[in-house]
């Protein structure tokens, strides 16, 4: 576990004497980022001592309710919990007010327990740690798209895109167009200007298929520190859209007409050495990343709600649409799951396509991995990749509903033995949770297919 030294905290107050504030954050297993707002003073003894969190923080729903029989709410007394800050990430929030400062925390496997069970981030070191015992060291990135909204609704209470720099409302949008990254030329100043100054490695911004939607791309790295670099980059968009007068949005598919959200995750395994064994001159790559994928592939179904985690998610796979629909890999191919891009040898690795932007980085890395052991291990075979048209060769669907996927987890045992019973316990509790909140809800589609109809 990569905790901070106290001298990092000493350097950085003296280096940044102006800042007043410091906030602090835990993500929880819903990517929610939940924490507390400090005195400057108060720093230093967050990094001897760790600081106090409530158990519940880590087992709250989407909207931020207890979860009685998630274990961590009357069954332990609402325990505290210590949490400690991760090495690097105290950092300024450039656009704030008052001079302020965020420092990421992380639950102490022993003094933070029992709420230490339930941190997304320990399971992805958990799976990373059991790749590395057998020679494998997982590099991965993040290509996260998001959607630029007014701050205002519609109307109708409906969300809309932002205005252009020209004060326009764009109605279309050209697919990799300049003019529309140039239109928002201030938001992406200010965004890899903050990204810059958090070290966050934010590289291609790119137009997607839908007015104000935008993907950037961030740099490859070794899992976890390109895992804990997606959740603050997260973090920045929002923030950032914010001081421009926007909102910004991982929501998977936040409007029926046009283009879901996605998560693209690349990944190959490196040796101790650091070269890629995935690299090869056959497009294909390696027996070795042949076998990864036949793991992915076994466990796509077992895996699904730690890649599409909310009701929403679902709505995002649609044909011919860029998402994928079928337990499907191809070479250099879109209309798969997961691809192996093309490039030179060294550069090999596999693109999964599957996570919705609304998923948890930390999560959805340890469920990749995870189905990754799973088939160095047992030499699985992914069969012949896909060329053409993976939408209509499809022989296999993916689940397009939440429950599916939810009890396909809660039923998997080979999710239970890599994810551990502990962890599924909780996350489950918080699912099963919000699925009935979920399903409880009247509105107004509700209306508009049954009040007069019924």
């Amino acid at each position: 576990m990569n905790f901070a030294a106290l001298d990092e905290a000493r350097s950085f107050l003296a280096a940044n004497p102006d800042i007043d504030m410091i906030e602090l954050f835990i993500l929880d297993a819903n990517g929610v980022p939940r924490g507390k707002l400090l005195h400057r003073e108060e720093l230093l003894a967050v990094y001897e001592s760790g600081r106090p969190l409530p158990s519940t923080i880590l087992g709250l729903t989407l909207n931020g309710d207890d979860v009685e029989n998630s274990g961590l709410v009357w069954d332990v007394g609402d325990i505290d919990c210590r949490a400690y800050p991760l090495a690097g990430s105290l950092v300024r929030l450039p656009w704030r007010q008052i001079p302020t400062a965020a420092v990421q925390v992380s639950m102490h496997p022993q003094e933070g327990l029992p709420a230490s069970i339930a941190d997304p981030r320990h399971l992805l070191i958990k799976v990373i740690d059991g790749l590395k015992a057998e020679g494998y060291h997982p590099v991965m990135a993040c290509e996260l798209e998001f959607y630029l909204l007014d701050a205002k609704r519609d109307g109708n209470g409906r969300p809309q895109p932002a205005l252009d720099a020209d004060g326009g409302r764009p109605r279309s949008t050209q697919v990799y167009g300049l003019r529309e990254l140039e239109q928002i030329e201030p938001f992406l100043a200010d965004l890899y200007a903050a990204c810059k100054l958090q070290g966050i490695p934010a590289r291609t911004a790119i137009s997607e298929y839908a007015p104000g939607q935008v993907e950037i791309t961030l740099e490859h790295g070794d899992a976890l520190g390109a895992m804990d670099q997606a959740v603050r980059y997260k973090r920045l968009v929002k923030a950032v859209a914010h001081k421009h007068g926007m909102q910004a949005t991982f929501m998977a598919k936040p409007f029926d007409h046009l283009a879901g959200t996605g998560m693209h995750m690349h990944v190959s395994i490196a040796d101790a050495a650091g070269r890629n064994l995935f690299a090869s001159q056959d497009p294909a790559g390696t027996p070795l990343l042949r076998q990864a994928v036949g793991g992915m592939l076994a466990s796509l179904l077992e895996s699904l709600l730690l890649f599409c985690p909310n009701a929403n998610s679902y709505r995002r796979f649609q044909s011919n649409s860029y998402a994928p629909l079928a337990p499907t890999w191809g070479v250099d191919n879109r209309t798969v799951s997961l691809r192996v891009p093309g490039g030179p040898a060294n550069s090999r690795h596999i693109e999964h396509r599957i996570c919705g932007a609304d998923a948890n980085p930390y999560l959805a890395a340890a469920a990749i991995l995870a189905g990754i052991h799973r088939g160095l291990r047992e030499n699985l075979d992914p069969g012949e990749p896909v060329q053409g048209n993976g939408y209509a060769q499809a022989t296999e669907l993916l689940p397009t509903d939440w429950l599916t996927s939810l009890v396909a987890l809660e039923q998997s045992a080979w999710a239970r033995d890599a994810l551990g019973s502990e962890f599924l316990g909780v996350y489950l509790a918080v699912k099963r949770a919000e699925y009935r909140q979920f399903m409880a809800e009247v509105g107004e589609q509700d209306w508009r297919w049954y009040l007069t109809q019924a």
